[in-house]
């Protein structure tokens, strides 16, 4: 056995308190992202009304969902080379900025334009709340020891090559 598997044989990871504040904390970051979305789209009539941009009602919602969905990917590749964490604060800090400036707002292009960076605050927080459990569990069971034990496990799969 080499020293790698031995360490995590060990338990070497995030463990306890710890790791139950950083779920939590990841839980609290999609469900504000999702309570958001929920608000604004109960709301979003309303809001048009008073601001009198009804021919511009699609874009607030597209303007959101084109900046997350475009960072989703893009959040998840820089933060693979360059860590999880500063992103993750960024998506929150962009997300948090955003929702501020929405509620601030005077016409419509604002809202559109303050929606575009909520929607890429988000974006990032929701690429980064479904990989670092990931990366956490990894830390746990890295995936070469799954794919070693894997032919052991399961000796009618012979045809299995995980390596």
């Amino acid at each position: 056995m080499n020293a790698q598997h031995s360490m995590y044989e060990q338990g070497a990871g995030i463990r306890g308190m710890t790791l139950a504040s950083v779920l939590l904390a990841l839980m609290l970051t999609l469900f504000l992202e999702a309570l958001d979305q929920t608000i604004v789209v109960t709301a979003l009539p309303h809001i048009t009304a008073s601001l009198r941009g009804f021919d511009r009602y699609i874009w607030v919602m597209t303007a959101y969902l084109l900046g997350s969905t475009a960072m989703i990917p893009l959040a998840g590749k820089l933060s693979d080379q360059f860590g999880r964490k500063p992103f993750l604060l960024v998506g929150a800090l962009l997300f948090l900025l955003g929702s501020a400036c929405a509620g601030l707002v005077q016409d419509m292009n604002q809202l559109i334009a303050f929606r575009l960076l909520q929607g890429v605050g988000a974006g990032i927080g929701i690429s980064l709340v479904c990989n670092v459990p990931g990366n956490m569990a990894l830390t746990h069971f890295p995936c070469s020891a799954i794919s070693t034990s894997w032919p052991k496990a399961h000796p009618e799969s012979d045809e299995v090559n995980l390596h």
